[in-house]
């Protein structure tokens, strides 16, 4: 007779808590969950992880930190040039937790470099998310979430990175003072209200060190919980490919597969910070000595994340931008740089999602990402806004340029003040004919198939190149997409000759429509499709070429990728072994 097994532990646990809260279904019902599979998911696994890192080597630095101005003469034995310099308690904690707390270097900069990688990471999370067009319908506020997310890093970055006090970040402080007292009447009170009294005060170190550790972190955390609940209610995105539409998902289960890969990525992510900490140097500040208003480094630069900003205000002229207007300073040489150009970029940002909706006409749900190439204003936008931003940060270097190339300092800043206006533009339209081109290249690869190389020669002296058709695949990859059009409005006057209320209106969201569709390629359709293969003799030649075998035709086992919902085809999409349509 059979011995009932009694349940262990764990499994009592886990029934009581059930019994008690139905715990059991939310469980079930995220375990069955499908994701799709691509190295770009990993971006944010990748920002989530280091914010993690971040969080744990926080935690361990702030039981060391002393958040406090307060003038301390230095009595540690290391480095010896600083005994007996007075200096701030708070420059004075972290040299001792960098010398004389075991692993508090090591820990400094885990917490730098953790730092570092969660701004990148977010950072290049969001431009996936922009080239793909991961942003429409539904899934417009996780957008607005990722961007506040962005924000929020970042002022979590310069916060943390002004706490120890010393010269390099000093200077940085000093030069938001002067951005804050560039904002034209309120700009004087709110650098007093940051500082507490005239730069630098002594409250500034406290008040960074409760938005560091309490404000920011607690902000972001709640938006990541948020981010990470609707990327589960809407379903995850996926990439265009065979059997892939807006009603279902194509990839693996969470639990076990994707639970065990993501535990994976963190203790490599973990393992890679902690290697990089152990080995590489960062933020040294017993090297600059304690801040003090009257030196400033020369050679340095902050944070890869702030480079665009030193950058921008290094390249504005400084003779005539500052105006006087009824007795008070207009200091445009910072203003603009450093917060009116910043503003409208994030300002453009957040509202993306809406005005390409609006420029389109589409309101439909979308589930499947875009090809870069099949959005060619979206994607030179994007590469532009890089290419501004590498610009602006070797702007920020120009001093380290000119002394390591013994070049004029001013001839680079000039030549840098070109490119700001001239790069982006030619980036933009480069990019553009590019992913026109792709489209083009695409549509004859779906109609007259991949070049083989096979030349024949008819009886007739003609000479053709046989042509390898497509595998379903990848006619599948290249078809399913749709090519906006510009929108079409109702004309400016009706029947009786009276003009239209709103066609101003209406005639400039059609020129922005323009702008963004007007140059378009058209994926090829069934009847091209059928005309194309119509050859008569040639089609004989053709029939006797086995066909390539593509990437959708391999490795088709019960092994695979699971499907999560009905196999149909979306708009213009050809499932494997149909037609488009």
């Amino acid at each position: 007779m059979a011995t009932k097994q009694r349940p262990s532990a764990v499994g009592k646990a886990a029934d009581y808590l059930d019994q008690r809260t139905t715990i059991g279904v939310l469980v079930k019902e995220l375990a069955r969950k499908v994701f799709p599979d691509h190295w770009s998911f990993m971006l944010g696994e990748i920002a989530l992880f280091s914010f993690v890192v971040l969080i744990a080597s926080g935690f361990f630095l702030t039981m060391f930190f002393e958040p406090s101005m307060a003038l301390v003469r230095f009595e540690g034995d290391y480095p010896p040039s600083m005994q007996g310099q007075l200096m701030s308690a708070a420059f004075s904690s972290t040299v001792d937790m960098s010398f004389e707390v075991r692993g508090g270097l090591l820990m400094r900069q885990i917490h730098h470099w953790s730092a570092l990688i969660f701004i990148g990471s977010i950072v290049l999370h969001m431009f996936r998310i922009f080239f793909t067009g991961a942003f429409r319908k539904p899934r417009e506020i996780n957008w607005l979430v990722g961007l506040t997310m962005l924000i929020l890093a970042l002022a979590a970055g310069f916060t943390g990175y002004s706490l120890p006090d010393d010269v390099l970040s000093g200077n940085g402080l000093r030069i938001i003072d002067g951005v804050v007292k560039s904002i034209p009447v309120i700009g004087s009170y709110m650098s007093f209200l940051v500082f507490g009294s005239e730069f630098p005060g002594s409250h500034i170190i406290p008040r960074l060190f409760t938005l560091h550790i309490f404000v920011i972190p607690g902000i972001l955390i709640a938006l990541i919980a948020l981010h990470l609940f609707l990327m589960v209610l809407q379903k995850h995105t996926q990439y265009p490919g065979g059997g892939r539409t807006d009603r279902n998902v194509v990839g693996y289960p969470a639990l076990p597969v994707y639970v065990a890969k993501m535990t994976g990525n963190f203790f490599i992510i973990a393992g890679v910070l902690t290697l990089m900490g152990g080995t590489m140097a960062i933020n040294n500040i017993w090297n600059y000595g304690p801040y003090d208003p009257a030196p400033v480094s020369a050679g340095t630069q902050p944070d890869w994340y702030i480079l665009f900003v030193d950058g921008a205000l290094r390249l504005m002229p400084g003779p005539g931008w500052e105006w006087v207007i009824g007795g008070y300073t207009l200091s445009m040489n910072i203003l603009i740089p450093a917060v009116v150009v910043p503003g409208i970029l994030f300002t453009i940002l957040f509202a993306w999602p809406f005005l390409e909706a609006r420029v389109t006409g589409d309101h439909r749900e979308h589930h499947v990402l875009d090809r870069p190439r099949n959005r060619p204003v979206r994607t030179g936008i994007g590469v532009a806004l890089f290419v501004a931003f590498l610009v602006c940060a070797l702007a920020a270097t120009n001093d380290i340029i000119a002394t390591h190339f013994s070049l004029s300092i001013f001839a680079i800043t000039w030549v840098l003040r070109v490119l700001l206006f001239v790069g982006p533009v030619f980036a933009f339209f480069v990019t553009k004919r590019v992913c026109l081109g792709l489209q083009r290249k695409d549509r004859e690869l779906v109609l007259h198939g991949h070049e083989s190389g096979r030349i024949v020669r008819f009886a007739n002296g003609e000479y053709v190149e046989v042509h390898t058709p497509l595998d379903p695949q990848e006619v599948w990859l290249r078809t399913q997409h749709t090519s906006p059009k510009p929108l079409e409005i109702r004309p400016a006057t009706d029947a009786r000759g009276v003009r239209r209320q709103g066609y101003r209106s209406d005639r400039r969201w059609q020129r922005l429509s323009e702008f963004f569709y007007e140059d378009r390629v058209e994926p090829a359709r069934p009847a091209e499709l059928a005309a194309a293969h119509s050859h008569g003799e040639h089609d004989e030649i053709e029939a006797r070429t086995p066909a390539a075998v593509g990437p959708g035709t391999a490795g088709q086992g019960t092994s695979g990728p699971r499907t999560a919902g009905p196999r149909t085809s979306g708009e213009g999409a050809a499932g494997p072994g149909e037609e488009p349509r």
